[in-house]
């Protein structure tokens, strides 16, 4: 056993507050080795982001380490003073942060940001900060390190943002680096580059690494040991291996359970309540357990439709024939002849690039450049591809939330692009979005009621405010919740129920066709699986249409009949999604593929074995 960087031992961290103390981290023990990985998993909650920052001591005020050790390298951490604990951090301890965005200061440099904490703790001058803050921008994969260092956060990408964010993190080569949803954010190929980026940093500089995520897929490709927490303590712990061959808990056998694979065989998703389910008794949470019988997961794999694809004639002209034998049973191709719901010809969106003290237009960008498609009734379509390829901008022309440059949208015989005033809000009733952050599209003044009433007072759609409140109340039940939540604010619920509601809001004009634009991306796993198992229970009673866009393409291709591959703004690889994972004709498609966590025990057995080889081999 080698050297501890950190050692924790029975940590309570509590919240004071008005209604009374919150247990958020209860009775944590665990201890991270130099050169070795830590994955701390749980759903939003579970305690695992507080206990990072109570390991860094940046708690809000209203929370109190309550008992317990943290040492570093055998020094308590817990009593020191702040001005001792400042040096610490930074220096022998960092954090990257999970938005980098709302993490880099929009008014100053990234490389100036950087430049700060290496002449705030290694005293360096401006120049040698300069210097060194191009070799780290360098080390991390930022392109044009030399000139990148000048650039705002704006001008950046996500993927860029976060390698600023690793580099200022290591800049004066900490002991622990702390990763707090590192990933969560990002695209899956700019996710597999920033693991790789990790690993190598931590095996060429011997640091110990804490990584927290939601995801058991990203643990899979990373930790070498994991803590698995719940309501603030830890249910499981091992090396990695051990916990995906041999779960014990049940919680850890529903977070595994619930994430959807490329090869999943379900067509609804197993949820944590598949595995467990919990009641209070005097001021206590009882956990029992549940088991996922035979009868259960026959449920799973046989409830809801088949998959939906594109007359035999267009599968034959897109370079994937129906052949027989080929495609699941109950698959079924729309009959020949059929008109499509939504029909998509030449979309072109480009937005104008201005220059000099006139603002004279010099180029465009072209972020939707001919895309054509169709939509058949009842189907689901997945657009995926990464960050800037032009899926969303395409969601949003659609619907003409952006006006498009040129090109047709046909929904049923109309022409959206030529209706205007009335026409427009009446087939708007027709198509509808949910949106990616459920947070942001909520009004925080609203309360729910309000928020589920207001489109059907624009519409018309019930005549009292009786009958409207009453088809709220349907509304929320329709998607798993209550009455009860009527009165309530949009801050006063989590992330899975918020975008319940925003689903809810889509059905309240009882529409046709909804986009769904990234709406469980920001989501937990065991979340994002109710979700889907919603939104597919919602297609089938409600007949419903859906464009699902995503930059993550086991849950496109879970969702999704057919497939379009975007990149650079036009549709790469389209057809049957089944038959573009099994066989993907561009090497762009197979980069996402690739790219997309493997947490499958052969994937896991070889990357512990070629961790272990390495790890001996440097001894």
């Amino acid at each position: 056993m080698s050297e501890a960087v950190i050692d924790v031992a029975d940590l309570r961290t509590y919240f004071h507050t008005d209604d009374g103390v919150v247990p958020a981290v209860d009775d944590v023990s665990f201890r991270v080795e130099l050169g070795r990985t830590l994955g701390i998993v749980g759903e939003s909650g579970s305690g695992k982001s507080v206990t990072s920052l109570s390991i860094m001591r940046l708690l809000a005020s209203s929370a109190k380490i309550e008992t317990g050790r943290i040492a570093l390298f055998g020094r308590d951490l817990v009593g020191l003073p702040e001005p001792e604990m400042r040096k610490i951090r930074g220096s022998d301890i960092s954090m990257i942060f999970q938005e980098p965005m709302t993490s880099l200061n929009p008014v100053f440099t990234v490389g100036a940001q950087v430049d700060e904490a290496l002449r705030l703790h290694q005293g360096m001058t401006k120049a040698e900060a300069r210097a060194r803050t191009i070799e780290l921008f360098d080390e991390v994969g930022i392109p044009h390190p030399a000139m990148s260092v000048d650039k705002y956060p704006h001008q950046m990408s996500g993927g860029q943002k976060q390698r600023v964010m690793i580099a200022m993190a290591l800049s004066c080569d900490p002991k622990l680096l702390i990763a707090d949803e590192p990933t969560t954010a990002l695209d899956v190929t700019i996710q597999a580059q920033i693991l790789e980026i990790l690993r190598r940093l931590r095996d060429s500089r011997g640091m110990a690494i804490l990584f927290i995520t939601h995801d058991l897929g990203v643990i899979a490709e990373i930790a070498d040991d994991v803590l698995v927490m719940y309501r603030g303590e830890v249910v499981e712990q091992g090396p990695v291996l051990q916990i995906f061959e041999s779960p014990q808990h049940p919680y850890t056998k529903g977070l595994l359970a619930c994430r959807p694979r490329l090869d999943t065989p379900y067509r609804l998703l197993p949820t944590v309540s598949d595995f467990m389910e919990t009641r209070e008794a005097n001021g206590k949470v009882e956990l029992i357990e549940k088991r996922l019988d035979d009868a259960r997961l026959n449920q799973l794999k046989t409830t809801g439709r088949g998959r939906l694809l594109h007359p035999k004639s267009e599968l034959e002209g897109i370079g994937h024939p129906w052949t027989e034998g080929q495609h699941a049973p109950d698959t079924v191709a729309v009959p020949e002849g059929q008109k499509p719901l939504l029909s998509v010809r030449d979309l072109k969106v480009y937005f104008p690039i201005r220059r000099g003290i006139f603002s004279r237009v010099s180029d465009y960008t072209r972020a939707v450049d001919g895309v054509s498609f169709d939509v058949y009734r009842g189907q689901t379509l997945g657009l995926v591809g990464e960050s800037g390829c032009g899926k969303t901008t395409t969601g949003r022309a659609i619907l003409r939330l952006i006006e498009p440059t040129a090109g047709t949208v046909l929904f049923g015989d109309k022409s959206v692009g030529e209706l205007g005033g009335s026409g427009l809000r009446a087939i708007r009733r027709q198509m509808q979005i949910i949106f990616q952050d459920p947070y942001g599209s909520l009004n925080p003044r609203m309360t729910i009621e309000s928020t589920l009433v207001e489109p059907m007072v624009i519409h018309r759609l019930a005549r009292t405010r009786g009958e409207r409140r009453d088809k709220a109340v349907a509304l929320l039940e329709e998607v798993g919740m209550s009455a009860a939540h009527l009165r309530r604010y949009p801050h006063e619920f989590s992330g899975g129920q918020r975008q319940r509601v925003c689903i809810a809001r889509a059905l309240a004009v009882e529409p046709d066709f909804i986009i769904c634009d990234e709406s469980v991306s920001a989501l937990d796993v065991s979340v994002q699986a109710q979700v889907l198992n919603l939104l597919k229970k919602l297609q089938e009673t409600r007949g419903l249409t859906y464009v699902f866009i995503s930059h993550d393409l086991s849950v496109v291709k879970f969702m999704a009949d057919m497939m379009a591959v975007m990149n650079d703004g036009k549709i790469v690889e389209f057809g049957p999604s089944e038959n573009i994972y099994a066989n993907p004709h561009q090497e762009y498609t197979r980069g996402l593929i690739e790219a997309t966590p493997k947490d499958d025990l052969e994937h896991l057995r070889a990357r512990v074995a070629r961790r272990n080889a390495t790890i001996a081999s440097n001894q």
